[in-house]
């Protein structure tokens, strides 16, 4: 007998010239947006990243700019949020894993990563937030949460490892939300993975 084949959209795409999304942006909108996760390999293909590591580090030094450095103790599963701006000596003396740099507003402050935005003009403007920008060394990570937006992730530089649960969009089937009273983040408490993925330069994962 002959497997029934599944009519619902795949969660992975190659892009395409001209189609950064894989697909139209009509049928990215019927089918994904809000719905269901999307990897889309290649969005943009010889990605250049505007910032690198130490510009976004530099950033996070000014005053005004949103920042926050993550560390995770991962023998003791603790973890340690810090917000900027930082100290100019803060980031030489930090181990060389198990730590992530996130900053908020990139756009507002450096012109070529507000022209990534330009990518996204068939959302409407009120849609978009802002262009944050993280920086993970080895082993770093934000650990397993929930987000309360929609989001584009554009792997700018080197590769990293995603993991999502995709059980609520694919199955109907709703994961446990508690989260863990120990930490200064909004963790989970139980976290199991339907999907793995490593992303390289210029894919893109929609959550």
């Amino acid at each position: 007998m002959a497997a029934r084949k599944s009519s619902a959209p795949l969660i992975e795409v190659t892009a395409r010239p001209g189609q950064p999304l894989g697909m139209a942006p009509a049928t990215f909108l019927r089918d994904f947006w809000q719905k269901r996760p999307l990897l889309i390999r290649n969005a943009f293909p010889d990605f250049q990243t505007p910032v690198q590591p130490e510009d976004l580090a530099g950033l996070a030094c000014e005053e005004g700019v949103l920042a926050r450095l993550i560390e995770h103790d991962k023998a003791q599963d603790g973890w340690r949020v810090r917000t900027g701006p930082f100290q100019e000596d803060v980031f030489p003396a930090l181990p060389d894993h198990d730590w992530t740099l996130l900053v908020q507003d990139v756009d507002k402050w450096d012109p070529d990563v507000r022209a990534l935005i330009e990518h996204f003009s068939f959302l409407p403007r009120w849609r978009m937030d802002d262009v944050m920008i993280s920086f993970a060394a080895t082993g770093g990570s934000v650990g397993a949460h929930v987000d309360q937006y929609d989001v584009f992730l554009l792997q700018a530089h080197g590769h990293r490892r995603w993991q999502i649960d995709a059980s609520e969009s694919i199955k109907g089937k709703q994961p446990p939300l508690g989260f863990r009273p120990d930490v200064e983040l909004k963790l989970l408490k139980v976290f199991k993975p339907t999907h793995d993925w490593v992303l390289a330069p210029g894919d893109m994962l929609y959550l």
